[in-house]
C-alpha cells in the first residue's frame, strides 16, 4: 500500500523532485503552495505524515487530517506545531535533533562578524553607489571578546567550539548547568542571565521559546548590556521584544545587532526592524545548507518509515510517541 508524505511548507517543485529522489519505497510526496490553515488543513486532509520546517501547524489544521500518523519537524523547535493538539488527536511528532548545529553555528559566527564589522550595511552602500569607509558606525574585532550564550544545546556548543578558534571567553546560561569537566571541555563557563548581558560583548541567542524565554531580551535586558555589545538572535523571534531592540539601536543602548528570526514571519514589509543602519536581517535561512539536505532528508524518511513499520521512534528524535 502506498503511503501520503506531505510537505505543509510551499516549497517549488525542483526542492520536491530533490525530496522524492529520496523517498524510499512505498511512499509519495505533496506539497503546500500557499499559507494560512485553510490550505494547510486541505492538503493534510488525506496524508499519512506531515512534515513541517518553518509554517505553524495547529491544533485546527491537525483535526483536519483524517489518517494522519507522524508530525515530523524538519528542523528541531518545535513552537510552531501544536503539540498538544497532536498528543491528544494520537498522532506522533518528532524531530531532527541536532541535525542544523553546524550550519546554525557556522552561520551565527557570520552575524557576528557582520554586526561587529557592518559587512551588510558596506555592501548595500556600494550597491547604491556610496564608498563609505569611514562613514561606517566603528568595527570592532571578535577575536578576544566575552561571548555570552543563551541556551546551550547542539547549536550553542557547535558555536562554543568555533569562538574557539577566535580566542574569545565564552559564558554560557542555562537551566541546567553543565559539569566541570563538560564545561573544561568546551571552554566555557556558566554565568547567570544578569551576569552574563552586563559582561559580554556579543550575545547570542541559542535558546528555544517557551513560556520562560518569550520575550526575554527586552528593554530591561538591552539596558543592562555593554553600549558597544552586539546581540544575536538565531533562535526564535518571540525570544526578543521586537519594539524594545528598536529602541536599542535607534538610541544607542547597544551597538548593533542581526536576527535570522521575527516575531511575524515572513517579516512585514512596513517592519521598523527594515529600517535601522545598524541592524543585519537575513530571511531565517541559518539551518540551510546543501551539505545537510540529504542526511537530513534520510533521516526523517526514515523515522517515518519506522512508524509505517510499527516501530518505535528513535528517543532522540521523539517529541510525541
Amino acid at each position: 500500500m502506498t503511503e501520503t508524505i506531505v510537505v505543509l511548507d510551499a516549497i517549488d517543485e525542483t526542492a520536491a523532485q530533490r525530496l522524492r529522489a529520496l523517498l524510499p519505497p512505498g511512499f509519495i510526496l505533496t506539497h503546500g503552495s500557499d499559507r494560512g490553515d485553510a490550505h494547510l488543513a486541505q492538503i493534510i486532509a488525506e496524508a499519512d505524515y506531515a512534515i513541517s520546517g518553518q509554517v505553524d501547524v495547529s491544533g485546527t489544521v491537525l483535526k483536519a487530517a483524517k489518517r494522519l500518523k507522524l508530525l515530523h519537524k524538519w528542523g528541531v523547535g518545535v513552537d510552531n506545531l501544536d503539540v498538544e493538539a497532536a498528543r491528544a488527536l494520537g498522532i506522533k511528532v518528532a524531530r531532527t535533533t541536532g541535525s542544523n548545529s553546524v550550519p546554525v553555528a557556522e552561520f551565527t559566527i557570520g552575524l557576528m562578524l557582520s554586526a561587529l564589522r557592518h559587512i551588510a550595511r558596506g555592501h548595500e552602500g556600494l550597491q547604491r553607489g556610496e564608498w563609505a569607509t569611514w562613514r561606517l558606525r566603528e568595527p570592532y574585532l571578535l577575536s578576544g571578546k566575552t561571548v555570552g550564550l543563551i541556551g546551550f544545546g547542539a547549536i550553542g556548543k557547535a558555536v562554543a567550539r568555533l569562538l574557539s578558534g577566535f580566542g574569545c571567553k565564552v559564558l554560557y546560561n542555562k537551566p541546567h548547568r553543565l559539569d566541570p569537566a563538560e564545561e573544561e571541555s568546551f571552554g566555557v563557563r556558566h554565568a547567570e542571565l544578569p551576569d552574563l548581558l552586563a559582561r559580554a560583548d556579543v550575545v547570542s541567542l541559542h535558546c528555544p521559546l517557551t513560556q520562560a524565554t518569550r520575550g526575554l531580551i527586552d528593554r530591561e535586558a538591552l539596558s543592562s548590556m555593554k553600549s558597544t555589545s552586539v546581540l544575536v538572535n538565531v533562535a526564535r523571534g518571540g525570544v526578543v521584544v521586537e519594539s524594545d531592540l528598536v529602541w536599542a539601536l535607534s538610541n544607542g543602548i547597544i551597538h548593533a545587532a542581526a536576527s535570522d528570526v521575527f516575531e511575524s514571519e515572513p517579516l512585514p514589509p512596513d517592519s521598523p526592524l527594515l529600517h535601522l543602519d545598524n541592524l543585519t536581517l537575513t530571511p531565517h535561512r541559518a539551518a540551510m545548507a546543501v551539505d545537510c539536505f540529504e542526511p537530513t532528508v534520510r533521516r526523517m524518511f526514515d523515522n517515518i518509515a519506522r512508524v509505517s513499520r510499527g516501530e518505535p521512534l528513535p528517543a532522540l528524535d521523539a517529541v510525541v510517541e
